[in-house]
Protein backbone atom coordinates (compact mmCIF):
# COMPACT_ATOMS: atom_id res chain seq x y z
CA UNK A 1 0.00 0.00 0.00
CA UNK A 2 1.85 3.23 -0.93
CA UNK A 3 2.38 5.29 1.83
CA UNK A 4 0.32 9.37 1.42
CA UNK A 5 3.13 12.09 0.77
CA UNK A 6 2.03 14.44 3.16
CA UNK A 7 3.20 17.31 1.13
CA UNK A 8 0.42 15.98 -1.45
CA UNK A 9 3.11 16.01 -4.55
CA UNK A 10 1.42 14.85 -7.88
CA UNK A 11 1.05 11.48 -8.18
CA UNK A 12 3.67 9.67 -10.73
CA UNK A 13 2.75 7.42 -13.88
CA UNK A 14 1.93 3.88 -13.32
CA UNK A 15 1.42 1.22 -15.61
CA UNK A 16 1.45 1.80 -19.70
CA UNK A 17 0.85 5.87 -20.17
CA UNK A 18 0.24 5.57 -23.88
CA UNK A 19 -2.15 3.63 -24.27
CA UNK A 20 -5.79 5.49 -23.65
CA UNK A 21 -7.70 2.65 -22.97
CA UNK A 22 -4.97 2.09 -19.58
CA UNK A 23 -5.23 3.10 -16.59
CA UNK A 24 -3.01 6.02 -15.91
CA UNK A 25 -4.05 7.91 -19.07
CA UNK A 26 -8.13 7.22 -18.00
CA UNK A 27 -7.04 8.96 -14.85
CA UNK A 28 -5.38 11.62 -16.06
CA UNK A 29 -8.31 12.29 -18.07
CA UNK A 30 -10.90 11.82 -14.79
CA UNK A 31 -8.34 14.30 -13.45
CA UNK A 32 -9.36 17.03 -16.15
CA UNK A 33 -12.43 16.52 -15.86
CA UNK A 34 -13.12 16.97 -11.97
CA UNK A 35 -10.54 20.26 -12.19
CA UNK A 36 -12.78 21.53 -14.87
CA UNK A 37 -16.13 20.63 -12.75
CA UNK A 38 -13.83 22.62 -9.81
CA UNK A 39 -13.43 20.26 -7.32
CA UNK A 40 -11.79 21.12 -4.71
CA UNK A 41 -7.71 20.81 -4.61
CA UNK A 42 -7.79 18.89 -1.49
CA UNK A 43 -10.54 16.62 -2.35
CA UNK A 44 -9.27 15.75 -5.78
CA UNK A 45 -5.86 14.96 -4.85
CA UNK A 46 -7.43 12.54 -2.23
CA UNK A 47 -9.12 10.84 -4.92
CA UNK A 48 -6.16 10.79 -7.06
CA UNK A 49 -3.95 8.95 -4.46
CA UNK A 50 -6.80 6.15 -3.57
CA UNK A 51 -6.67 5.55 -7.30
CA UNK A 52 -3.04 5.80 -7.61
CA UNK A 53 -2.75 2.91 -5.10
CA UNK A 54 -5.66 1.21 -6.36
CA UNK A 55 -3.88 1.45 -10.17
CA UNK A 56 -0.20 -0.05 -8.90
CA UNK A 57 -2.21 -2.84 -7.11
CA UNK A 58 -3.89 -3.80 -10.00
CA UNK A 59 -0.85 -3.35 -12.23
CA UNK A 60 1.55 -5.77 -9.48
CA UNK A 61 -1.33 -8.68 -10.45
CA UNK A 62 -0.73 -8.35 -14.73
CA UNK A 63 -4.33 -6.11 -14.98
CA UNK A 64 -3.31 -3.29 -17.86
CA UNK A 65 -6.75 -1.10 -17.83
CA UNK A 66 -9.66 -0.77 -15.85
CA UNK A 67 -11.79 -2.69 -18.58
CA UNK A 68 -10.23 -5.94 -16.96
CA UNK A 69 -11.06 -5.46 -13.70
CA UNK A 70 -14.02 -7.72 -12.57
CA UNK A 71 -16.05 -7.28 -9.12
CA UNK A 72 -14.06 -10.61 -7.97
CA UNK A 73 -10.74 -8.64 -8.44
CA UNK A 74 -12.64 -5.28 -6.67
CA UNK A 75 -13.82 -7.80 -3.55
CA UNK A 76 -10.05 -8.82 -3.67
CA UNK A 77 -8.86 -5.42 -3.08
CA UNK A 78 -11.20 -5.01 -0.82
CA UNK A 79 -9.84 -7.89 1.17
CA UNK A 80 -6.53 -6.70 0.76
CA UNK A 81 -7.45 -3.29 2.18
CA UNK A 82 -9.20 -5.07 5.04
CA UNK A 83 -6.01 -6.97 5.95
CA UNK A 84 -3.67 -4.64 5.54
CA UNK A 85 -1.23 -3.35 8.39
CA UNK A 86 0.66 0.05 8.52
CA UNK A 87 4.46 -0.04 10.01
CA UNK A 88 2.99 0.14 13.23
CA UNK A 89 0.74 -3.29 13.32
CA UNK A 90 -2.47 -1.10 13.24
CA UNK A 91 -5.23 -2.10 10.49
CA UNK A 92 -6.46 0.60 8.27
CA UNK A 93 -9.37 2.68 9.86
CA UNK A 94 -12.60 1.46 8.54
CA UNK A 95 -12.85 5.48 7.46
CA UNK A 96 -9.44 5.06 4.90
CA UNK A 97 -10.88 1.90 3.61
CA UNK A 98 -14.10 3.42 2.72
CA UNK A 99 -12.07 6.52 1.39
CA UNK A 100 -10.29 3.94 -1.10
CA UNK A 101 -13.07 1.94 -1.49
CA UNK A 102 -15.40 5.00 -2.63
CA UNK A 103 -12.72 6.67 -4.64
CA UNK A 104 -12.36 2.91 -6.61
CA UNK A 105 -16.32 3.44 -6.90
CA UNK A 106 -16.55 7.24 -7.89
CA UNK A 107 -13.85 6.53 -11.15
CA UNK A 108 -15.94 3.46 -12.47
CA UNK A 109 -19.19 5.00 -12.23
CA UNK A 110 -17.28 8.01 -13.92
CA UNK A 111 -16.69 5.62 -16.51
CA UNK A 112 -19.79 4.24 -16.68
CA UNK A 113 -21.08 7.77 -17.88
CA UNK A 114 -18.41 8.96 -20.61
CA UNK A 115 -19.14 5.26 -22.32
CA UNK A 116 -15.23 4.08 -21.48
CA UNK A 117 -16.75 1.19 -20.07
CA UNK A 118 -19.83 -1.29 -20.77
CA UNK A 119 -20.25 -2.33 -17.55
CA UNK A 120 -19.38 -1.33 -13.93
CA UNK A 121 -17.64 -4.00 -11.88
CA UNK A 122 -17.88 -1.09 -8.40
CA UNK A 123 -21.62 -0.77 -9.39
CA UNK A 124 -23.00 -3.22 -6.19
CA UNK A 125 -19.90 -3.74 -3.90
CA UNK A 126 -20.30 -3.28 -0.49
CA UNK A 127 -18.59 -0.68 1.75
CA UNK A 128 -17.32 -1.63 4.92
CA UNK A 129 -20.44 -0.41 7.45
CA UNK A 130 -18.46 2.43 9.93
CA UNK A 131 -18.79 2.08 13.43
CA UNK A 132 -20.83 4.45 14.86
CA UNK A 133 -19.01 6.80 17.21
CA UNK A 134 -19.79 9.30 19.49
CA UNK A 135 -17.20 12.33 19.61
CA UNK A 136 -14.44 10.61 21.60
CA UNK A 137 -14.20 14.30 24.28
CA UNK A 138 -16.50 17.07 25.07
CA UNK A 139 -15.46 19.94 27.55
CA UNK A 140 -17.02 21.22 30.04
CA UNK A 141 -18.03 25.24 30.22
CA UNK A 142 -15.02 25.64 33.34
CA UNK A 143 -12.85 23.45 31.61
CA UNK A 144 -13.03 25.43 28.40
CA UNK A 145 -12.39 28.27 30.44
CA UNK A 146 -9.47 27.03 31.86
CA UNK A 147 -8.23 26.05 28.77
CA UNK A 148 -8.34 29.36 27.39
CA UNK A 149 -7.24 31.40 30.53
CA UNK A 150 -3.40 29.61 30.11
CA UNK A 151 -2.89 32.21 26.59
CA UNK A 152 -0.19 35.06 28.28
CA UNK A 153 -2.10 37.75 26.97
CA UNK A 154 0.77 40.57 28.08
CA UNK A 155 2.11 39.26 24.90
CA UNK A 156 1.47 39.40 20.74
CA UNK A 157 1.47 35.90 20.67
CA UNK A 158 -0.27 35.74 24.06
CA UNK A 159 -3.46 37.76 22.48
CA UNK A 160 -3.20 36.04 19.36
CA UNK A 161 -3.84 32.41 21.15
CA UNK A 162 -6.58 34.15 23.25
CA UNK A 163 -8.23 35.11 20.02
CA UNK A 164 -7.97 31.86 18.28
CA UNK A 165 -9.60 30.04 21.61
CA UNK A 166 -12.15 32.08 22.10
CA UNK A 167 -13.35 32.42 17.84
CA UNK A 168 -13.21 28.51 18.22
CA UNK A 169 -15.13 28.34 21.19
CA UNK A 170 -17.98 31.24 20.31
CA UNK A 171 -17.98 29.53 16.41
CA UNK A 172 -16.90 25.87 16.58
CA UNK A 173 -14.95 26.40 13.55
CA UNK A 174 -12.83 23.56 11.60
CA UNK A 175 -8.95 24.08 12.02
CA UNK A 176 -9.55 24.47 8.16
CA UNK A 177 -11.92 27.44 8.36
CA UNK A 178 -9.98 29.47 10.94
CA UNK A 179 -6.45 29.14 8.33
CA UNK A 180 -8.69 30.42 5.53
CA UNK A 181 -9.86 33.79 7.71
CA UNK A 182 -8.24 36.70 6.82
CA UNK A 183 -8.36 39.99 8.20
CA UNK A 184 -11.74 41.18 6.68
CA UNK A 185 -13.48 37.94 7.52
CA UNK A 186 -14.64 39.35 11.34
CA UNK A 187 -17.62 41.80 11.42
CA UNK A 188 -17.55 43.58 14.55
CA UNK A 189 -20.10 45.64 13.34
CA UNK A 190 -22.41 42.69 12.64
CA UNK A 191 -20.76 40.29 14.90
CA UNK A 192 -20.45 37.98 12.63
CA UNK A 193 -17.62 35.52 10.51
CA UNK A 194 -18.02 34.54 7.07
CA UNK A 195 -16.37 31.54 6.54
CA UNK A 196 -15.02 31.07 2.61
CA UNK A 197 -13.20 28.11 3.08
CA UNK A 198 -15.95 25.81 4.07
CA UNK A 199 -15.54 22.01 3.55
CA UNK A 200 -16.97 21.46 0.73
CA UNK A 201 -16.39 24.97 -0.99
CA UNK A 202 -19.27 26.39 0.97
CA UNK A 203 -19.53 29.42 2.12
CA UNK A 204 -21.35 30.64 5.30
CA UNK A 205 -21.64 33.13 7.86
CA UNK A 206 -22.17 32.51 11.46
CA UNK A 207 -22.20 34.86 14.57
CA UNK A 208 -19.49 35.26 17.01
CA UNK A 209 -19.99 36.22 20.65
CA UNK A 210 -19.56 39.48 22.08
CA UNK A 211 -16.54 38.38 23.80
CA UNK A 212 -14.91 36.56 21.24
CA UNK A 213 -15.21 39.30 19.13
CA UNK A 214 -13.73 41.62 21.43
CA UNK A 215 -10.49 39.04 22.37
CA UNK A 216 -10.15 39.74 18.26
CA UNK A 217 -10.46 43.18 18.08
CA UNK A 218 -7.62 43.73 20.93
CA UNK A 219 -5.37 40.67 19.11
CA UNK A 220 -5.71 43.61 15.86
CA UNK A 221 -5.20 46.22 17.48
CA UNK A 222 -2.02 45.14 19.95
CA UNK A 223 -0.99 42.24 18.76
CA UNK A 224 -0.96 41.40 15.19
CA UNK A 225 1.36 43.84 13.50
CA UNK A 226 4.25 42.80 16.14
CA UNK A 227 3.89 39.26 14.48
CA UNK A 228 4.09 39.78 10.86
CA UNK A 229 7.70 40.04 10.89
CA UNK A 230 7.86 42.49 7.52
CA UNK A 231 5.58 39.71 5.62
CA UNK A 232 2.63 41.12 3.99
CA UNK A 233 -0.07 38.34 5.01
CA UNK A 234 -3.86 39.10 4.58
CA UNK A 235 -4.33 36.05 6.63
CA UNK A 236 -6.17 36.92 10.38
CA UNK A 237 -4.45 34.39 12.69
CA UNK A 238 -0.56 34.59 11.83
CA UNK A 239 2.43 32.04 13.40
CA UNK A 240 5.79 33.06 14.96
CA UNK A 241 6.97 33.34 11.34
CA UNK A 242 4.48 35.89 10.20
CA UNK A 243 2.79 33.12 7.95
CA UNK A 244 -0.88 32.05 8.36
CA UNK A 245 -1.25 28.70 10.01
CA UNK A 246 -1.13 25.47 8.23
CA UNK A 247 -3.65 22.81 9.79
CA UNK A 248 -1.43 20.40 11.37
CA UNK A 249 0.84 23.67 12.97
CA UNK A 250 -2.55 24.66 14.20
CA UNK A 251 -3.62 21.51 15.40
CA UNK A 252 -0.27 21.35 17.65
CA UNK A 253 -0.37 24.56 18.66
CA UNK A 254 -3.62 24.82 20.42
CA UNK A 255 -3.56 21.08 21.57
CA UNK A 256 -0.32 22.56 23.88
CA UNK A 257 -2.69 24.58 25.10
CA UNK A 258 -5.32 21.50 25.85
CA UNK A 259 -2.29 20.00 27.26
CA UNK A 260 -1.22 22.91 29.33
CA UNK A 261 -4.71 23.63 31.42
CA UNK A 262 -4.63 20.20 32.47
CA UNK A 263 -7.94 19.46 31.30
CA UNK A 264 -7.25 16.35 29.09
CA UNK A 265 -4.14 14.50 28.25
CA UNK A 266 -5.42 14.93 24.00
CA UNK A 267 -7.63 17.27 21.75
CA UNK A 268 -7.38 20.38 19.67
CA UNK A 269 -9.32 22.48 17.83
CA UNK A 270 -12.62 19.75 17.03
CA UNK A 271 -12.45 19.30 20.81
CA UNK A 272 -14.05 22.91 21.12
CA UNK A 273 -16.17 22.30 18.15
CA UNK A 274 -17.49 19.03 19.90
CA UNK A 275 -17.70 21.75 22.90
CA UNK A 276 -19.90 24.00 21.20
CA UNK A 277 -22.44 22.24 19.76
CA UNK A 278 -22.84 20.00 22.84
CA UNK A 279 -23.44 23.27 25.23
CA UNK A 280 -25.65 24.90 22.98
CA UNK A 281 -27.75 21.69 23.04
CA UNK A 282 -27.97 21.77 26.42
CA UNK A 283 -28.43 24.81 27.03
CA UNK A 284 -32.04 24.78 24.35
CA UNK A 285 -30.46 25.51 21.10
CA UNK A 286 -32.49 24.01 18.75
CA UNK A 287 -30.47 21.37 16.27
CA UNK A 288 -31.16 22.72 12.92
CA UNK A 289 -29.48 26.01 14.38
CA UNK A 290 -26.64 23.88 15.12
CA UNK A 291 -26.56 22.80 11.91
CA UNK A 292 -26.42 25.90 10.35
CA UNK A 293 -23.28 26.90 13.03
CA UNK A 294 -21.38 23.72 12.12
CA UNK A 295 -21.93 23.97 8.27
CA UNK A 296 -23.54 20.41 8.07
CA UNK A 297 -25.17 19.37 4.93
CA UNK A 298 -27.02 16.55 6.68
CA UNK A 299 -29.12 17.32 9.87
CA UNK A 300 -28.08 13.44 10.37
CA UNK A 301 -24.29 14.91 11.09
CA UNK A 302 -25.44 17.31 13.62
CA UNK A 303 -27.74 14.71 15.47
CA UNK A 304 -25.09 12.76 16.91
CA UNK A 305 -24.89 15.82 19.35
CA UNK A 306 -27.73 15.09 20.55
CA UNK A 307 -26.70 11.61 21.58
CA UNK A 308 -23.45 13.12 23.57
CA UNK A 309 -25.56 16.00 25.50
CA UNK A 310 -27.44 14.03 28.42
CA UNK A 311 -28.08 16.70 30.66
CA UNK A 312 -31.63 16.79 29.55
CA UNK A 313 -32.20 13.62 29.38
CA UNK A 314 -30.77 12.75 33.08
CA UNK A 315 -33.32 15.66 33.83
CA UNK A 316 -36.02 13.84 32.47
CA UNK A 317 -34.88 10.50 33.58
CA UNK A 318 -34.79 12.09 37.11
CA UNK A 319 -38.37 13.21 36.39
CA UNK A 320 -40.09 10.58 35.36
CA UNK A 321 -38.67 7.24 36.19
CA UNK A 322 -40.63 5.39 38.74
CA UNK A 323 -37.65 4.89 41.09
CA UNK A 324 -36.77 8.19 41.07
CA UNK A 325 -40.48 9.03 41.98
CA UNK A 326 -40.72 6.69 44.41
CA UNK A 327 -37.37 7.89 46.28
CA UNK A 328 -38.79 11.54 45.71
CA UNK A 329 -41.89 10.28 47.69
CA UNK A 330 -39.98 8.72 50.24
CA UNK A 331 -38.03 11.48 51.04
CA UNK A 332 -40.88 13.61 51.19
CA UNK A 333 -42.88 11.56 53.19
CA UNK A 334 -39.79 11.61 56.04
CA UNK A 335 -39.48 14.94 56.24
CA UNK A 336 -43.71 15.56 56.53
CA UNK A 337 -43.22 13.12 59.80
Amino acid sequence: MGKRDKRRQAPEPVGDVLDKRAFWPRLMQYQRLEEARHTSARTLQTRLECLTDFIHWCVERGLRQPAEVTRPVLEQYQRTLFLYRKANGAPLSVRSQRSRLGSVQGWFRWQMRQGLLLSNPAADLLLPKEPYKLPKDVLSAEEAERVMAVADVSTAAGLRDRALLELLYSTGMRRMEICGLDIWSVSQERGTVTIRQGKGRKERIVPVGARALGWVARYLAEGRDALCRGKRSDALFLANDGEGFSPGGLTHHIGRYVRQSGVRESGSCHLFRHTMATLMLENGADTRWIQAMLGHSRLETTQIYTRVSIRALKEIHTATHPAEQRDRSEVDNKEQA
